[in-house]
């Protein structure tokens, strides 16, 4: 013991026990995890049961995604949404509709999303007689602002009326219409005036 001024007393080996503690539970952590069982690299598909496969995205079914609802319709109107927004709802939702010259709509509904983009549709004869398949028929885009829950695309034929015959709409999303784009593929059929049941009044 080392005296100090006033008459106290310093043990010289009280620090060393402090020090030996530390060194003695680090010890016994590093014995008991050398106790610990290894477990093996297990390849991926032996753990993942069949049925857990993710599902392949059919870019040729209408869109899913961010897309809540998508329908196409004779008409749209506008409500006031319960957050006081205003909503776009589809007016008598069909698939079949008469030749002519009235416009086709299509009217979606999102999922939350977390910045602005455009909605773009293309309409391509498929099955029509006379008519070019991998030429565009009809084509609208929508800009859709971050606040914005809902939309429509507007289908006007650019020359001519509409034929009888089935066609099919490219949904696209993004700034512009390219390669990755493509969000889903939305199919109608257009039949004579005559056949049809569909009132042909525009909006």
């Amino acid at each position: 013991m080392t005296g100090l001024p006033g008459g106290v007393y310093q043990d010289k080996m009280r620090p060393l026990r402090w020090c030996f503690c530390p060194l003695f539970l680090l010890a016994g952590s590093l014995l008991w995890a050398e106790d610990l069982p290894l477990t093996r690299n297990v390849p991926i598909p032996d753990v993942q049961s069949p049925n857990e496969s993710p599902k392949p995205y059919d870019f040729d079914a209408p869109p899913g995604g961010m897309f809540r609802n998508i329908v196409l319709a004779e008409g749209f109107e506008e409500e006031l949404g319960f957050q006081r927004t205003h909503e776009i709802v589809p007016v008598r939702p069909t698939e079949q509709f008469p030749a002519g010259r009235s416009p086709i709509f299509i009217v979606f509904e999102f999922h939350q999303h977390y910045q602005s983009f455009q909605v773009f549709g293309r309409c391509y004869p498929e099955e029509v007689a006379g008519l070019d398949g991998r030429t565009v028929f009809a084509e609208d885009a929508m800009y859709i602002a971050l606040e914005d829950q809902t939309g429509y695309l507007k289908l006007f034929p650019a020359e001519g009326p509409w034929k009888p015959g089935r066609y099919k709409v490219e949904i696209h999303a993004g700034e512009q219409v390219n390669d990755t784009s493509l969000m889903g593929t939305m199919r109608f059929t257009v039949v004579a005036s005559s056949e049809s049941q569909v009132s042909s009044d525009p909006r």
